[in-house]
């Protein structure tokens, strides 16, 4: 009998000046030729896993959200429950990789974060069924959608209070599936303690759904990556605070909060 093959997890890092793509394997890493896009091959070189510096796994051509998809998050911030997904965008020059700092602008206001299950699209499509959806799934990893809430509020649109620069903490890895369990765990831990606890299964809106919505009215993309949206917890973040967002699966995203 065949052992069920494991799935790969994507990475890109960077260790003695140097970048490289790689899979993580264990407490190493490898150093891969390619992509998950064009293709990837081994090659006869690995790194500690402690030794490297992991990069965003890709640089998104767009990052979609997902407002409102779990109904305790809705009823925490005293919202209705959307009735089909809420999208807004986020800034790709926002993002940064586990281990980077989020800077906390000190005249924004309250920031919180929240912690997602990231969808990154492998194959491009337009009015995409939700029978289809998962065949356009390059895979999956962590973002942290981290927000000014207050600014958000005042705005009546999310642009700005999204979008500062290092608010999309994005990565380590990409774990190659086309589906998570519906039972995985993403947590969201500041300073040690557990703020949020969620499973897929609480979603609103599940992820095919959330790709032919938003196919219907935007052409997806490779290389585009959807936020799902947050479970309850969001709360505040701070200048010293350590904030890692873990998802079963896929591993932890920690970054460290700074002016």
């Amino acid at each position: 009998m065949n052992k069920k093959q494991t799935p790969v997890r994507y990475c890109r890092f960077s260790v003695d000046g140097r970048s490289y793509s790689g899979q993580v394997r264990d407490n190493s890493v490898d150093i891969v030729e390619g992509d998950p896009f064009t293709g990837m091959s081994l090659m006869r070189l690995s790194y500690p896993v402690d030794r490297v510096k992991f990069l965003p796994p890709i640089m998104p051509k767009k990052i979609w959200c997902v407002g409102r998809n779990y109904v305790e998050h809705a009823k925490e911030l005293n919202h209705e429950v959307p009735k089909e997904p809420l999208i807004f965008m986020k800034s790709t020059s926002a993002i940064i990789g586990s281990g980077d700092f989020i800077r906390i602008p000190d005249w924004a206001g309250v920031i919180h974060h929240e912690g997602e299950l990231a969808v990154v699209i492998g194959k491009g499509g337009k009015n995409i069924s939700e029978a289809n959806a998962l065949d356009h799934v390059l895979g999956y990893s962590i973002i942290n959608d981290v927000t000014a809430r207050e600014l958000q509020k005042n705005d009546g649109q999310w642009t700005r209070g999204k979008s500062f620069d290092t608010f999309a903490p994005f990565g380590p890895v990409i774990l190659l599936v086309k589906e998570m369990p519906q039972d995985a765990e993403l947590k969201t831990i500041v300073n040690g303690k557990v703020t949020q606890h969620g499973t897929f299964s609480q979603m609103i809106f599940p992820v095919p759904r959330v790709i032919s919505h938003i196919s219907r009215f935007a052409t997806l993309e490779p290389g585009d990556v959807i936020a799902t949206g947050t479970p309850s917890g969001v709360g505040p973040i701070k200048v010293g605070d350590v904030v890692e967002v873990e998802i079963e699966g896929i591993g932890k995203l920690k970054n460290i909060c700074a002016e």
